[in-house]
């Protein structure tokens, strides 16, 4: 269980504070009473959660490029964060056609910078490396991906997020041969919705911009199942094993964090189930020679569940009308800032 005292006065790094995961958990870390640092570029849209939630004026924000290898240096020796979560990312598979260097150069190479960045000051550190669940070698069968399953990746977002994983998997042996203090495990998770999520090519920012402007909702691939989860499950995930792995080194592995089996769930059932909280209409419009993207993904929570104690709070409805309530309030004018403590104080008192 995450631990308000655990938390309180821990120094915390996040890189990429500014997107959308990153400023649900500047929030919620603040929220707890630790010394939220982050790094990241400037916020890539807008609106923006970080400027939504006026982050700005509540954590000490460092803008720079995790690519930057003396920045990222520089930041880590001044610091010297005793807890680093990783989020930074080119983290949108049709985007990673277009940028495709810079997508391996930012997740790959921007990890180990941070990697060597701590190998270099040896200070003690607890690290949560966040890649997805899309590292693995997907058949697109009804299997779900555990754990000790092969790596892969047909796009190059999940090529270079699977390359990121055995980057984590070198430091994290570079580490125990130089008997450093720095322990490091991998959190596995994707297709997380929620509140504040701007992006372009994801599926509730574009319900939510298509509703706010009286447009029907149009969808690429209505049948693809996905494992849909609210941002704030895999971030209650990120810190229980955060604080347990500060304190059992063990615990240094790979993890998925997903949904429970039963929403696995299409896009057409997300379409379908925000507009019962949001009216309005959808089609489908399928793109012609559109860039690969898997039709069926599911994942295994069963390690985390058993080793962690971590385990889904929110079904699939709850958790797509949670999210499109937000966007439906702050469209209405309410503070996002308000609406956000307001559901991680809910999801934390179940």
């Amino acid at each position: 269980m995450v631990v308000k005292s655990f938390w309180a006065d821990k120094i915390v790094l996040i890189t990429g504070h500014t997107g959308f995961k990153g400023s649900w958990l500047a929030l919620w870390l603040h929220h707890l009473g630790a010394k939220v640092l982050g790094f990241a570029l400037e916020p890539g849209t807008t609106p923006s959660l970080f400027s939504q939630l006026q982050l700005g004026s509540k954590i000490t924000s460092h803008i720079g490029d995790i690519t930057d290898a003396a920045a990222v240096s520089r930041l880590i020796a001044e610091q010297k964060p005793e807890f680093v979560f990783h989020l930074a990312a080119q983290s949108l598979v049709l985007r990673s056609y277009d940028q495709t260097l810079n997508t391996w150069n930012t997740n790959v190479m921007g990890t180990a910078n941070l990697l060597e960045a701590l190998r270099q000051t040896g200070a003690p550190c607890t690290v949560v490396g966040v890649t997805t669940d899309k590292v693995y070698r997907n058949l697109e069968t009804y299997h779900a991906y555990a754990e000790t399953d092969r790596l892969g990746g047909i796009d190059p977002y999940s090529a270079s997020k699977s390359g990121t994983e055995l980057m984590i998997d070198s430091y994290r042996s570079i580490f125990a041969q130089e008997d450093l203090p720095i322990l490091i495990a991998s959190a596995r998770a994707g297709n997380v919705i929620g509140g504040g999520d701007w992006c372009e090519n994801r599926l509730l920012p574009d319900i939510a911009r298509a509703l706010s402007q009286g447009q029907s909702v149009k969808t690429r691939n209505p049948n693809a199942v996905r494992p849909w989860q609210h941002v704030l499950e895999p971030l209650f995930g990120y810190m229980i094993l955060a604080e347990r792995l500060n304190s059992d080194a063990g615990l240094a592995q790979a993890f998925n964090f997903g949904p429970n089996p039963q929403d696995n769930r299409t896009v057409e059932d997300v379409i379908q189930t925000a507009l019962e909280t949001w009216p309005g209409s959808y089609h489908a419009q399928p793109s012609e020679n559109a860039p690969h993207e898997a039709g069926l993904l599911m994942l295994s929570i069963n390690k985390a569940k058993n080793v962690l104690g971590w385990e889904p709070r929110w079904t699939f409805e709850i958790a797509v009308k949670k999210t499109v309530s937000w966007y439906k309030a702050v469209e209405e004018g309410q503070d996002p800032l308000v609406l956000s403590l307001g559901q991680i104080k809910t999801y934390s008192n179940p």
